[in-house]
């Protein structure tokens, strides 16, 4: 157990913590959100003739405001909770099983009031970000080619455009015709298609295609 000197000690240490954290959010004017945005924090007018995407940074500023004052206000809620304990007299006993806190821990960490075993932070090791929810990670994506404006105007003039066949030079008797069958899919040039390199350049390899093995 603490001795009153040592709690007199860590009181005086929290006052003087509280203090500090109060003079942060006094002179920040709370982190700049007692201004409106983002006209007066950053000189604007008016957004009116904005693009959203041209005030990216200040809407990442202003996120990053609203995070540091909640770290600075859950630190002060910390520190009061901190000093109750030590006017009710259970500062120093962790409130989940009521064993004394090592002071080793109380130095480095003189707002808790759990031990190590049932700290808060054990439980932060596997937290993710939201978007994750919705958002798979990348090694259970299904993988596929990528989909590009040309691969999607393909998929629907299959269907018919206010071109018709009578437009084009040619024998076109359907709209299938129209639709570039001699492209090449992944390849720009003919023999790329059948010849590779490795990841230097070199040892020049010919692949063969299906119009080599046409039954495979």
């Amino acid at each position: 157990m603490l001795t009153e000197q040592e709690k007199e000690t860590f009181r005086a240490l929290l006052l003087n913590e509280m203090a500090a954290i109060l003079k942060r959010l006094e002179n920040s004017e709370m982190f700049n959100l007692k201004q409106s945005y983002p006209h007066e924090t950053v000189g604007e007018l008016s957004s009116y003739d904005n693009h959203p995407a041209d005030e990216g940074t200040e809407l990442f500023e202003r996120e990053k405001d609203f995070a540091l004052l909640e770290h600075e206000q859950n630190y002060l809620k910390d520190v009061q909770r901190a000093l109750a304990a030590i006017d009710h007299g259970s500062y120093g006993v962790c409130d989940v099983c009521g064993q004394p806190i090592p002071m080793e821990r109380l130095i480095a960490i003189p707002t808790t009031t759990h031990c190590k075993l049932h700290s808060s932070q054990n439980g932060r090791r596997g937290d993710r970000p939201e978007e994750e929810r919705v958002i798979a990670p990348s090694m259970h994506r299904a993988k596929s080619a990528s989909f590009d404006a040309d691969d999607l105007w393909q998929e629907v003039a299959q269907w018919g455009t206010s071109e018709t066949p009578s437009d084009f030079f040619g024998d076109m008797t359907s709209y299938k015709d129209m639709m570039e069958p001699e492209e090449n899919h992944g390849y720009v040039e003919d023999y790329e298609n059948f010849v590779g390199v490795d990841l230097y350049g070199k040892n020049v390899t010919v692949f063969f295609n299906k119009e080599r093995f046409p039954n495979r």
